[in-house]
């Protein structure tokens, strides 16, 4: 077992392996191959998602790429050294420190193409330092790039937002998830059934990161064989077939038995709000199965079976 843990060993090192970013991949790879390079790229959405590494894998890409595919060359620059900044505007939020990044900005790159400045929670900047940044995005030089990132886009002054080219991560699909998190777990020697590697990808709730430190301590817990049980008991979850019985007994309106299933949730001392999350998925499942939209569902065989009965005379 590997002392580092598996969400920054496994962390994405080119755009082949950022995962369920189909869209944003193929546009900035496109944008490197053709050289056509803004001076200010915003990266939106939720966390975990891989906005902080998709920007230093462009950060290294623009500064030594294959022209032919817009793959990073990182033979040629694997560490960009000083001419990466990556600033966190959470705790380096104001506006002397955007002075300090605008005087530093006017230096050319030590041996890159550009010089890369990466704020990470720009949205966390003081007003009056979103001002002194909006002045450098206006008039950057010739030999810089910002790539701005952000939970919070909504938060952003619009004469930034309209300076910048913007990139919007979605959450990860469950089975994107899966195949993800199946590949590592192979990688590193671990067992595990599609039905744990399910359970962990929803847990996640679209965050990569998430699943990747979930699956993690799924391994530190139960060793190199996992099992669906085990997964659970590891993630403080209640079996499934519990929050099933609960979903169950909602829909038939059957008071006695969903009392029942969660006097045993708290005699056993299950995380009542991840056992809650397990049922309100059971219960958008019932709803789209009973609607005949399960098309959009991401379940095995054996998931839907389960759910089809659920929905017997409901």
């Amino acid at each position: 077992m590997s002392g580092t843990v598996l969400y920054r060993k496994w962390r994405p090192a080119d755009f082949d392996q950022v995962v369920g970013q189909e869209t944003v991949v193929r546009t900035l790879r496109n944008a490197v191959a053709q050289d056509r390079i803004a001076h200010a790229y915003l990266f939106c959405g939720p966390r975990g998602t891989g906005k902080t590494t998709t920007a230093r894998i462009l950060a290294r890409a623009i500064n030594g790429r294959t022209a032919s595919t817009g793959a990073p060359a990182l033979g040629e620059v694997d560490d960009l050294g000083f001419d990466l900044v990556e600033i966190d505007a959470a705790s380096n939020r104001g506006i002397d420190d955007i002075r300090e990044l605008r005087e530093r900005a006017n230096y050319r790159p030590g041996s890159a193409r550009f010089k890369v400045y990466l704020i990470d929670e720009v949205h966390q900047l003081t007003g009056a330092a979103a001002d002194a940044l909006l002045k450098t995005l206006e008039e950057p030089p010739p030999h810089v790039v910002f790539i701005l990132a952000t939970t919070d886009p909504e938060a952003l002054k619009p004469t930034i937002l309209s300076r910048c080219q913007r990139f919007d991560f979605r959450r990860v699909s469950v089975d994107d998830m899966v195949l993800r998190l199946n590949a590592i777990a192979e990688a590193e020697g671990i067992d595990i059934p599609d039905d744990a590697l399910r359970l962990i990808s929803r847990e996640a709730t679209g965050s990569l990161r998430d699943g990747v430190n979930l699956l993690d301590q799924v391994w530190v817990m139960c060793g190199s064989t996992v099992s669906l049980e085990a997964a659970q008991e590891a993630l403080g979850l209640s079996p499934d077939a519990r929050a099933m019985e609960l979903a169950s007994a909602a829909l038939r309106g059957k008071l006695a038995e969903g009392l029942a299933v969660l006097s045993a949730v708290q005699e056993d001392a299950i995380d009542f709000g991840r056992f809650k999350r397990q049922v309100v998925i059971h219960l958008r499942h019932a709803l789209l199965q009973l609607t005949g939209a399960t098309g959009t569902l991401s379940l095995s065989a054996p998931e839907l079976e389960r759910l089809e009965e659920v929905c017997q005379g409901v």
